[in-house]
């Protein structure tokens, strides 16, 4: 009688949830306090309900073997501006509650300006330091959090390979009882990185975080991470829990590069996309909105994962905030950008 009894109430809450979304959809009212309440409480669960992520197939599940899709926003570099502002527990339960996001990425560049491979000690700890608020809070509002090493004007990751190992044994080691962290471990391999260079590189550091934890570890591909359908053909051996990074920003990338994803799918490779934007590669530009609607619609008809860049308030058009936003929390819709209204529009459908 009690299973059957948390069957209906599981029922009635999934129940009460769609209404309340559909009559935003189609009314376009606001939550009042106590319709807010219980979006909120669907939310902070999400990871109670989901668990210790892996991978099925091509699929990231959760704890029931069934498929989960994250939603979620990735910081700008926390190496910018050391002490990020926007990595605190007030700004995440914004995006959650607000904007409907389950995940966060904390995106740490390797060589550019105070880069954990180029920069003091002092500062590489202030960067785990961030590293660690970001964590707690996500763990503390039901949020995932992935680690990303942000691999760009370094272009190979080989490059700091030797510091690669380092960190990701400090930080597998920390987070080892935490169900809520996944390991980016090259953001956008470039200049002409190969798959072999990446896949050399990856085996050192996926045994590297086997030592502590079992948690899905992401790869980036070659070309900044978008030649998926090269990877898909000679993906990675004898490794569990093992994901390929797609990235695209909708005004530059199009057909061509939805159809490297679409070979990918058709391949069986499990594909996340832990970077995109809605703007031009360059992170600037003009948006094309119909482009990106119609990779988030490939993406949703095979549950694939997205994180959007970014959550900042730096002057271009990939900035989820606008650049006269001065709050590190509780942010409304005229302090959000063009791709920022967009990202909630989809995110709360």
């Amino acid at each position: 009688m009690l299973h059957i009894n948390k069957i209906y109430k599981r029922m009635a809450c999934f129940l009460t949830i769609t209404a309340l979304v559909i009559k935003a959809l189609f009314t376009g009212m606001a939550y009042n306090k106590e319709e807010a309440a219980i979006y909120v409480k669907a939310a902070s669960l999400f990871t109670s309900k989901h668990g210790q992520l892996s991978v099925k197939g091509n699929r990231l599940t959760g704890k029931n073997g069934k498929p989960v899709q994250l939603k979620g926003a990735s910081t700008h570099g926390i190496n910018w501006d050391i002490g990020y502002p926007y990595v605190n527990e007030a700004s995440f339960k914004t995006i959650r509650d607000q904007w409907g996001a389950n995940t966060i990425r904390l995106a740490m560049y390797t060589e550019d300006y105070n880069g954990y491979c180029v920069t003091d000690n002092e500062n590489r700890k202030k960067l785990l330091e961030t590293i660690d608020t970001g964590v707690k809070a996500a763990d503390k509002l039901g949020m995932y959090v992935i680690i990303d090493w942000h691999v760009l004007n370094d272009q190979n990751p080989k490059k700091y390979q030797k510091e690669a190992v380092s960190f990701f044994k400090k930080v597998s080691k920390k987070y080892s009882s935490y169900n809520n962290v996944l390991y980016e471990i090259c953001n956008e391999p470039n200049g002409g990185t190969t798959w072999n260079d990446i896949k050399s590189y990856a085996r050192k550091i996926i045994k590297t975080i086997r030592k502590n934890s079992n948690a899905v570890i992401i790869t980036g591909t070659p070309s900044w991470s978008q030649d998926v359908d090269v990877v898909s053909e000679s993906p990675l051996k004898g490794f569990t829990n093992i994901m390929y990074s797609v990235h695209f920003y909708a005004a530059t990338h199009k057909d061509s590069y939805r159809e490297k994803l679409k070979k990918a799918y058709d391949n069986g490779l499990p594909v996340i996309c832990t970077e995109f934007g809605a703007c031009e590669a360059s992170g600037n530009g003009a948006y094309d909105f119909q482009s990106a609607n119609e990779w988030i619609k490939l993406m949703d008809s095979h549950k694939t994962s997205y994180i959007c860049w970014s959550l900042s308030n730096k002057a271009e058009s990939a900035s989820l905030l606008n650049p006269s936003c001065t709050k590190t929390s509780g942010y409304k819709t005229s302090d959000l950008s063009e791709q920022g209204k967009w990202l909630i529009k989809k995110y709360k459908s």
